[in-house]
């Protein structure tokens, strides 16, 4: 008469893939934290610092008030981004470019192409904004008419955008940028005619940018 097999000897079965199986996930844990420290340590000692921006001109082709709430607008400006970074490199990616007077949009945005910015490296952009009849607030209208007449308009710049770094082969996630740039612009102004070029004028700026990331 042949002997059953005993309750231990089968319950042993049972629990011997369940101890493989929470070792590997023990395993595969502590793995991963590793990694994760790894690349926190390394990601501290590096430092990162955020690119800095400097609007360098802006080219005036048409800044019109042809209603006290409706401004049309054309201009090229040139930025210049520098990337601080010994060792970490910048993706600029979905990045759009607009012109603001007084807290209102008053241009369309224009994509500035995706690109990569390398260690220490600069990247000048000069898109063109437009804006056709874009309706602003009425006290917006007429504020921009005075400062014409009185010689100078401030307005700002803004791009804003996404970017990721990169660590050697390693490319974190995607950080929303903002960046602000005060366009202090002497249009109508005896004492600073700028550049013609054409049917445009051209005025050298050389303003820095605020930049939040």
């Amino acid at each position: 008469m042949s002997e059953k097999p005993s309750h231990d000897h089968h319950h042993h079965h049972i629990l011997w893939p369940r101890k493989i199986t929470r070792r590997f996930c023990a395993c595969l844990l502590i793995f991963t934290f590793i990694i994760l420290l790894t690349i926190l340590l390394v990601w501290a000692s590096l430092q990162p610092q955020k690119p800095t921006f400097t609007l360098q001109d802006a080219t005036i082709f048409n800044l019109n008030v042809t209603a006290p709430n409706v401004i049309s607008t054309t201009l090229q400006i040139t930025v210049n981004s520098h990337n601080p970074n010994s060792k970490i490199g910048i993706y600029y990616d979905t990045m759009e470019v607009y012109a603001a007077y007084h807290h209102q949009q008053i241009t369309y945005p224009t994509v500035i192409p995706p690109v990569y910015q390398g260690h220490r490296d600069d990247n000048v952009w000069s898109p063109f904004i437009y804006g056709t009849t874009v309706p602003v607030a009425p006290y917006n209208g007429l504020s921009l008419s005075q400062d014409q007449a009185n010689g100078a308009i401030a307005m700002v710049i803004r791009l804003n955008g996404r970017v990721k770094w990169k660590v050697g082969n390693f490319v974190s996630g995607r950080y929303h940028l903002h960046v602000s740039c005060p366009a202090y612009i002497p249009i109508g102004n005896s004492k600073n005619t700028g550049i013609v070029i054409g049917n445009a004028i051209k005025y050298q700026l050389s303003q820095t940018c605020s930049v939040n990331v």
